[in-house]
């Protein structure tokens, strides 16, 4: 069966026709110690096979990174990859200055970055401010002035900026580090457990759930990476299990309840007559009243089975559904803040004290917090396994044991790792055997990964450049491939955002799809191809590279050349012919940016994948003259001034070609 083909045709002004078109591909395998690569059974000699590893197992090769690969030999680059713990010292110095969130814990970024309602909370808390004079602060244009006023005082930074350490932090990571696989597959598996900074009570905590609940298990085992984001403050808060409670805690204890709600309401009424501040009250109130809607909350459950481990189609129930929620009820985060609900709440625990909980059934591991109160002790029943009455806490580890070692899991693991990875449409086969490896190594991630390169399906050429890269993966191995200098990460985001990727922001709990349909489109390819000619031409602001440097200080003769010279830079190892002669008329377009920009611009709906542009300005008197010259004439820009130089038009619409796309 032929491979699906992404055609996509655009012109632009008279004869401008940019042809791609976008393939598919499969995978299997076996050992740990010693690893076997087939590619000379695909066809590949050592250095297509050494493209194809880095295409597929990084953001993409710097120079020289190629040939130092097949000298090293390409199991040995892998074992390291796969051992992830080469030095990394440009990755250190990028971020040694401007990210102290990093190294924060929860309890220290939630009452350092925040919102501005949660400083107004801070500065009321703290007497820097009077309630009252919130709502007319709020109605004010100088409430912005206001509310920055406020954090200075209170040693407080905008949330946005803690956004801003996370996202340049993922760009730097991606770009410069040596283990490259180890971020290849961060950014893998923060899609698949995904959370988003558009949610208010998550977003603080994005930061540590990428650093400490997937980085460090990404080459593991998948039952310690679903546990660790199981527990993580992010994943609770995102998908509301923090406040899933057992429905039958009024029912089994409700005297203690409303002994609880009447002893919150009398306390409140307290600071009231001690002349405590409104807000205190208010937030006595606010617990009190929480006791009263608080239920079984089964949106994690549902995700956890459907998006994390067994599929749409792994063989549960709606019934099997409520119960795992019945069983992680009582698994939330332990209250960090200093200001606000949680405040309250930690006090109280903190006036209990951690030996009278432990008594009583609570676990506190770190930011996580089981309640033992609030757990759901009767008996339940899940895809098939009795889980007798009183299970507590460790009832839901039973779970993730469960569910991370369950047949249905490793196959939707395999599958979701195999569209990664190799192909769009990954074959039966392969899934089938890294399956098979996923079960009999427990789960090991290293095993699985080692079973897919150890098949030929993964080397067979029809599939080396069938993946079409996402934005974030167009942009950093655009960077990589040209030993660009960023100084401005957040650029890079935006540009990904404009390519239709806002990493870190995607809503809904399924992640970005891994695909070639969901990121090509007509309006798609015009940014892509805008953004390689910004990025080329150093349009982008903080974002340098040296073209000279990357041909050894040799000047091309003509556009012609250059097209010839920087393909073989930017695309190693690929067949060049067909994307060279698909290219050269667009390099010999002096006004192929303006074009290009105002196509994307202007990207509307359209059918067929054709899009045209609308009238053109007349051209001035130097393009006419440039245009009019022979491409084969030596080229009058030396390519190391000016950033509109014929050598870096030429490479930005290498970076913005279909071919490009493809890793």
């Amino acid at each position: 069966m032929q491979p699906p083909r992404f055609i996509k045709v655009f012109s632009i002004g008279v004869v401008f026709t940019v042809i791609s078109a976008y393939t598919p591909a499969p995978q299997s395998g076996t050992g740990l110690s010693k690893i076997h690569l087939p590619y000379a059974k695909a066809g590949l000699t050592k250095q297509q096979a050494a493209a194809h590893l880095l295409n597929r197992f990084s953001f993409g090769a710097t120079p020289g990174e190629l040939d130092a690969v097949v000298s090293m030999g390409l199991e040995n680059w892998l074992q390291q990859q796969l051992q992830a713990n080469l030095p990394d010292e440009e990755v250190n110095k990028r971020l040694a200055t401007g990210y102290d969130a990093l190294a924060m814990t929860n309890a220290q970024i939630v009452n350092t970055y925040v919102r501005p309602d949660q400083a107004l909370q801070i500065g009321v808390a703290k007497g820097l401010i009077r309630r009252d004079s919130i709502k007319v602060a709020a109605n004010t244009a100088d409430y912005r002035n206001i509310i920055r006023t406020l954090m200075d005082s209170a040693n407080l930074k905008p949330v946005n900026e803690l956004h801003r350490q996370l996202i340049n932090q993922k760009v730097i990571r991606a770009a410069y580090s040596n283990n490259q696989l180890q971020e290849v597959l961060t950014d893998f598996w923060f899609n698949h457990f995904n959370v988003s900074l558009t949610k208010n009570q998550s977003q603080q905590y994005a930061l540590t759930y990428e650093r400490d609940a997937i980085r460090p298990n990404v080459l593991g085992h998948f039952s310690s990476l679903l546990e660790a984001t199981a527990k993580h403050p992010a994943m609770l808060e995102y998908l509301d299990n923090a406040s899933s409670v057992s429905n039958d805690n009024n029912v089994t204890n409700p005297r203690l309840n409303a002994q609880l709600q009447k002893r919150l309401e009398k306390r409140a009424d307290q600071l009231m007559e001690e002349g405590q501040t409104q807000q205190q009250a208010r937030l006595m109130k606010q617990i009190a009243a929480q006791k009263k809607n608080e239920g079984l909350n089964e949106n994690y459950a549902r995700e956890i089975m459907e998006l994390h481990t067994m599929g749409v189609d792994g063989g549960y129930t709606q019934k099997d559904v409520t119960e795992v929620a019945r069983a992680l009820t009582g698994w939330t985060l332990y209250p960090n803040s200093e200001f606000g609900a949680g405040s309250a709440q930690r006090k109280i625990l903190e006036r209990i004290g951690m030996n009278t909980l432990l008594q009583r059934g609570f676990v506190i591991q770190g930011d996580f917090l089981y309640r033992a109160d609030k757990h759901d002790q009767q008996e339940k029943n899940i895809l098939g396994h009795v889980f007798p009455a009183g299970g507590g806490y460790e009832e839901g580890m039973r779970v993730i044991e469960l569910l991370s070692s369950h047949p249905s899991t490793a196959g939707f693991i395999c599958k979701k790792l195999a569209t990664r990875f190799v192909s769009d449409t990954p074959s039966a086969d392969m899934v089938k055997k890294m399956t098979a490896a996923f079960i009999k190594s427990k789960g090991d991630i290293r095993q699985v990964l080692i079973t897919m390169v150890e098949q030929v399906d993964f080397w067979k050429p029809a599939n080396a450049h069938e993946k079409v890269k996402s934005p974030f993966e167009l942009t950093v191995s655009a960077i990589r491939a040209t030993h660009a200098d960023v100084q401005d990460p957040f650029q890079v985001f935006n540009w990904c955002a404009r390519m239709g990727q806002r990493f870190y922001y995607y809503q809904a709990p399924t992640g970005f799809p891994d695909n070639a349909a969901f990121w090509i489109n007509t309006g798609s390819l015009l940014n892509r191809m805008n953004f390689g000619l910004a990025f080329a031409t150093q349009k982008i602001p903080g974002i340098k590279m040296n073209w000279a440097q990357l041909n050894n200080n040799h000047e091309p003769e003509s556009v012609e050349q250059a097209l010839t010279v920087f393909s073989e830079i930017l695309l190693p190892e690929r067949n060049q012919e067909e994307n060279i002669k698909r290219l050269l008329p667009l390099v010999k377009d002096v006004r192929i940016g303006a074009k290009i920009a105002a196509a994307a611009d202007k990207a509307a709906p359209v059918t067929g994948g054709e899009m045209k542009m609308a009238e053109e300005r007349p051209l001035k008197k130097q393009e006419r003259k440039a245009l009019a010259k022979n491409s084969k004439q030596p080229l009058q820009i030396p390519y190391t001034a000016g950033t509109n130089s014929p050598i870096a038009q030429v490479a930005g619409i290498i970076i913005g070609s279909p071919e490009f796309q493809r890793k």
